[in-house]
């Protein structure tokens, strides 16, 4: 199989993903802008978890950028990566409705948690199937946003048993800090091409 096919399908998970959460957000019976006012935790809570998925969109293109060949581990890995990303519209649409109630925001970090270590495997997957010498390799050497995250992440599960806020707030600094594409992956990326 070659890399097409798979950033093909993922691309469509992904696209599917987003696609469930914006139907999670129900248009309201009456006309009037107070109306809206009960969707805000939802379109909230739809806001975090697209620019989530955007983020692993982004950064799963560069990650099957210099790919040279698919195997089963990796066809599997990514599988294992697009499972816990599915799951992000269920999180995300039980913290809007519960106005980010404290069980919603463990679910919701737990499911962000899983998904972060998918990637990871994901990602030493790849670089075990083209070698330390690959492109991506090189990349990502010593990953200290990735390390920031994960531990981002713990800290927002954690805080979700005693304070929502401080555990959104979590998730929230997480998300920024990927908002920017990884330049280390951009720069090796576009020396190769």
């Amino acid at each position: 199989m070659n890399k097409t096919r798979l950033e093909a399908f993922s691309d469509g998970v992904l696209a599917i993903i987003i696609t469930i959460m914006v139907l999670e957000i129900k248009v309201p019976h009456g006309y009037q802008f107070a109306d809206l006012k009960p969707l805000i935790p939802k379109f909230l809570s739809y806001i975090i978890s697209f620019i989530y998925v955007g983020i692993y969109w982004n950064n799963h293109h560069y990650l099957l950028h210099g790919l040279s060949k698919v195997n089963a581990k990796i066809l599997w890995a990514n599988m294992h990566l697009l499972f816990w990303l599915s799951l992000i519209p269920v999180a995300s649409g039980w913290m809007g409705e519960h106005n980010f109630a404290q069980p919603s925001m463990t679910l919701y970090g737990l499911v962000l948690f899983l998904s972060a270590i998918a990637y990871f495997i994901l990602q030493n997957v790849i670089i075990s199937s083209e070698g330390e010498n690959s492109a991506l390799a090189k990349a990502i050497k010593k990953d200290l946003k990735g390390r920031i995250s994960t531990v981002l992440y713990i800290v927002g599960i954690v805080f979700s048993f005693y304070n929502e806020w401080i555990s959104g707030a979590a998730y929230l600094i997480v998300a920024f800090l990927w908002l920017i594409p990884d330049k280390r992956i951009e720069k090796v990326f576009a020396a190769k091409d």
